[in-house]
């Protein structure tokens, strides 16, 4: 069997979340909890990092659902296990979605033994389809590293403010696995592709804090609509909040 599977919790309801986290026994099923998210814009901008392998999604959130998340999910991420979870109201909503690639939908509030059978129905897809290790493109039918760089700065610099966009879509776009497109990326210009990313998207946010523009036309604007992820993003790279950094740049201060 391969190591743990990775599993990401994506649901703006933080108390469930930790009720997830603590109801189920990971350990004992060969899966650990590798990462959350509270909206499906804040899963999209982390996914390639947490690289999960199944995904519980929460139907109902605000800036992209689950559904809409599913749909970018499964185009990009062919072999990610989707678990709808779903109020009672939204239930047949979620069933009418039957052309997604969905494993199983599931009823909120969730039963732990229930979800324990889900699980181990998916630990058993996943041992019986474990891929081999993925064989990277031979240099020699790359192009230029200098010039496939610059190509994607360029893409970069006029997509960011795309919700969407992450490494995964970036790699399709230009014909590379996310794990080639990476490591070039970090060689060429001493970031990885995240940084570099959330550093464009900070660099235009601070910009319209200096124009006094308002939080949430400020996140919308540069890519993340999530307020309460842009704002995490925002302090972790200025050290200050949005209202804070606006207010020190106010006219006259």
């Amino acid at each position: 069997m391969p190591g743990k599977y990775r599993v990401m919790l994506i649901d703006d309801e933080e108390s469930v979340r930790k009720l997830m986290r603590k109801s189920i026994s990971w350990e004992s099923l060969g899966m650990e909890v590798a990462g959350e998210a509270g909206s499906g814009i804040e899963a999209i901008n982390t996914i390639d990092d947490i690289r999960p392998d199944i995904a519980f999604v929460d139907i109902s959130m605000p800036f992209m659902n689950g559904i809409e998340f599913t749909e970018v999910a499964t185009e990009r991420y062919p072999g990610l296990v989707i678990i709808i979870m779903t109020a009672f109201d939204d239930f047949e909503y979620a069933r009418k979605c039957v052309s997604l690639p969905v494993f199983e939908y599931m009823l909120k509030p969730m039963v732990r033994a229930e979800v324990v059978k889900v699980l181990e129905r998916v630990r058993a897809k996943l041992d019986a389809s474990a891929p081999a290790s993925e064989d990277d493109e031979d240099d020699a039918d790359i192009p230029a590293e200098d010039d496939l760089n610059e190509k994607i700065r360029k893409y970069l610099d006029e997509n960011y403010t795309d919700s969407k966009i992450n490494l995964t879509e970036v790699a399709q776009h230009f014909g590379f696995s996310p794990s080639y497109l990476s490591r070039k990326f970090k060689q060429s210009t001493g970031r990885n592709f995240v940084e570099y990313l959330t550093m464009l998207r900070m660099n235009r946010a601070m910009e319209l804090a200096k124009e006094n523009e308002k939080m949430f036309i400020a996140a919308s604007s540069v890519g993340i609509p999530d307020p309460n992820y842009f704002g995490r993003c925002f302090k972790k790279f200025t050290g200050k909040s949005y209202s804070d950094y606006a207010a020190m740049h106010k006219p006259g201060k």
